[in-house]
């Protein structure tokens, strides 16, 4: 048979997954290929880009939407298991399990959607499709991957330990260009007990000026009030600092982004969106998967403006 769509393959992920133990993305790609008897060929066939295969490509995406739906859950990086609201799915054996199921849920419609109407029809999304140049098309399409990554690369992170978490923060500053090599950037991170202050880094090669570093791994329910940031602060004007970076997975409090606007030392926050934004946009923690080029008419080497063209 041909190799089946995303949406075709979530009912089997869920039901494979209704064990109740933990699966491997890999473990299920491979149980899955059994239960739509795909042939060599079909299990190896390549996507366009000729990165990754198209079925677990598309057993990837089945996952992702679940997840999304709060049918899945990640226990662990590669890995899946069943929810108790997936259970209830599975018990009540829809008669079809793709997009227009999982809209039932907020969770996924928010995701799905990105600020659209939940009662939106699917006609008039359609049409706003098609209102669309390619190019937007495309555009619009990376952003749903990216956004999709940065809620995964988060999640990872919060998993991690601390010690991790304070080796991610100083690569990130490095690879953004502060603190020269790995070996000398950071002089402080994870040493606690140093006045509010988890790390200094120097703000370029030769040390010309530092930058203090407050790194927090919190959970998002956790977000860092305006005394957070005003404990960080006396720590730097104890120490004559003029410069700082609060790092946190979590979220800051309006309170706090106000009276860090408002204060004569410059502080930067970062929060958790951020956090996973800078991590995509320098290669960290993440690798890439595959480039498109979009190209155009080059006028030039016809000898003629693109108008006449």
């Amino acid at each position: 048979m041909a190799i089946p769509d995303f949406q075709s393959i979530m009912r089997p992920l869920l039901e494979l997954a209704s064990d109740e133990e933990v699966h491997s993305i890999h473990a299920a790609v491979d149980q899955l290929a059994e239960t739509f008897s795909l042939t060599k060929e079909e299990r190896t066939q390549l996507l366009p880009s000729g990165q990754q295969p198209t079925f677990y490509n598309r057993v990837g995406w089945a996952r992702t939407y679940l997840k999304k739906a709060g049918l899945l859950e990640d226990p662990r990086r590669g890995h899946f298991k069943i929810t108790q609201r997936g259970q209830q799915v599975v018990e009540q054996t829809p008669a079809k399990l793709d997009m227009d199921f999982l809209r039932r849920f907020p969770e996924f419609v928010e995701f799905h959607q990105a600020g659209q109407e939940a009662g939106e029809d699917k006609r008039e999304q359609r049409e706003d499709l098609e209102d669309l140049t390619p190019e937007e098309v495309l555009e619009n399409a990376y952003q749903h991957i990216r956004d999709d990554l940065a809620d995964d690369l988060l999640s990872f992170v919060l998993a991690s330990g601390a010690g991790f978490f304070e080796k991610l923060v100083v690569e990130l500053l490095v690879e953004m260009g502060y603190g020269g090599s790995r070996r000398d950037a950071a002089r402080a991170v994870g040493k606690s007990g140093d006045g509010g202050i988890d790390g200094i880094i120097d703000e370029d090669r030769l040390g010309l000026d530092v930058i203090y570093i407050q790194a927090k791994k919190w959970s998002p329910d956790n977000p860092v009030g305006r005394p957070d940031i005003q404990k960080f602060v006396g720590a730097l004007q104890g120490r004559r600092a003029r410069k700082g970076i609060f790092i946190t997975t979590s979220r800051f409090t309006t309170g706090a982004r106000d009276y860090a606007r408002q204060i004569e030392t410059k502080v930067v926050l970062i929060d958790g969106e951020r956090l996973a934004d800078l991590m995509i946009d320098h290669n960290v923690g993440v690798s890439p998967l595959t480039t498109y080029d979009v190209k155009r008419i080059d006028s030039d080497y016809f000898g003629v403006t693109v108008e006449d063209a």
